[in-house]
């Protein structure tokens, strides 16, 4: 009987290793040889009208007076990386007759990995034929029309010649948005913990501190510049009927942004779980000794992520200082665009904007993630 036993489980390992007997492996996989007909067919589509953009592309570079070996040359190593796009195609297909050819022998498994490759690949070409689809739109957007698009934002002897002129009406939003930045995190924590007063002789306090972040939270920013920077030298008050439009600028953003700091900083603190404030509290320490010490140094860590959010969100709305007479960069290209009728000076001052906050925004992101990694260690 034992010897019955053993001999039906060295069967058992024997076909597990790869004996004669064949292993199951459930039901045969689906055929996957439409995706990779579809893929080849994308494929094919998507190299033609890649080789159309980038003859009327060609066209554009000559009507421009492009140097033509320089535009040649470009153009063909497009071309060759477009056609990158066919490799993944042919894998696809290579993999789907692979996978039709290990069915008919009865191989489940090497028809299940390779119809998995096979659906891998199709969907490889169909996701970087939909990036190479947005791009040719883009590109035909500038060269429609006789290069109508590109003439009026794009005009490079235009940018490169003003671009000096930018940069340095570009330092007026950079002064703005840093000294803003500096009084909004002061100003946004003092409103916070205005906010979070205990107690019934805390409750004016918090009536006000709550009226002020409802009211300037709701009101677009651009009213608010244009309230401060014209209705305060009308009021004749000394010392601040004198100011700088910037100083208006950095007055009205402060209000802004530090009502939606304080926000901010509210959910930081009120994150800390209780717990820490009833420790300090029991060691002696007083409320605002509390919020000094214990509850802010750790909110702080919390919140910087949505806080360069905000802060992001600040820098892009010293552009609205244009309205109060301020000449930074955006007023600055609009006086120039006025006077060349053509907007690449407003685009030059996009691209300046654009060069400052993406760096900033992946930073946040990096932020997060480290944050997240942190929290799930942790736990």
């Amino acid at each position: 009987m034992s010897s019955t036993n053993d001999s039906r489980g060295a069967g058992a390992t024997l076909g597990l290793l790869g004996g004669s007997r064949p292993w199951s492996a459930g039901t045969p996989p689906k055929d996957v040889t439409g995706w990779a007909i579809t893929a080849l067919g994308v494929t094919v589509f998507v190299l033609a009208c890649s080789w159309m953009t980038l003859k009327g592309i060609y066209s554009a570079a000559e009507t421009l007076k492009v140097d033509g070996p320089l535009a040649a040359g470009i153009l063909i190593i497009l071309s060759v990386a477009v056609l990158a796009l066919a490799w993944p195609a042919i894998q696809s297909w290579r993999r789907s007759q692979i996978a039709k050819a290990a069915l008919a022998a009865n191989n489940l498994v090497n028809a299940r990995v390779a119809t998995a490759a096979s659906r891998e690949f199709a969907y490889t070409t169909l996701g970087y034929a939909a990036v190479v689809v947005a791009l040719l739109l883009i590109a035909q957007f500038f060269i429609a029309n006789n290069l109508a698009v590109s003439r009026t934002f794009f005009q490079l002897p235009l940018i490169f010649s003003t671009f000096g002129l930018m940069l340095k009406a570009f330092w007026i939003n950079i002064y703005i948005f840093v000294i803003a930045e500096i009084l909004v995190l002061v100003w946004g924590l003092f409103v916070a913990i205005a906010r979070l007063v205990p107690g019934d002789a805390g409750k004016p306090v918090r009536v006000m501190a709550t009226v002020y972040t409802d009211a300037f939270r709701g009101m677009p920013a651009i009213i608010n510049i244009y309230l401060i920077g014209f209705g305060i030298p009308l009021t004749g008050l000394p010392i601040l009927k004198d100011l700088a439009p910037e100083s208006y600028a950095i007055l009205a953003l402060t209000l802004t942004y530090g009502a939606y700091v304080s926000e901010v900083y509210r959910s930081g603190i009120e994150s800390i779980h209780w717990s820490q404030v009833a420790a300090s509290r029991s060691l002696g320490l007083t409320y605002f000794q509390t919020l000094r010490y214990v509850i802010v140094p750790q909110a702080a860590r919390r919140i910087i992520p949505p806080l360069l959010n905000d802060f992001i969100a600040l820098q892009k709305d010293t552009a609205l200082v244009n309205v109060i007479g301020s000449i930074d960069s955006f007023n600055q290209a609009k006086i120039v665009a006025s006077n060349h009728f053509n907007l690449s000076p407003v685009t030059t001052v996009a691209i300046l904007f654009i060069a400052i906050t993406i760096p900033q925004a992946r930073f946040v992101d990096k932020m997060i993630e480290h944050d997240q990694r942190r929290m799930r260690g942790g736990s």
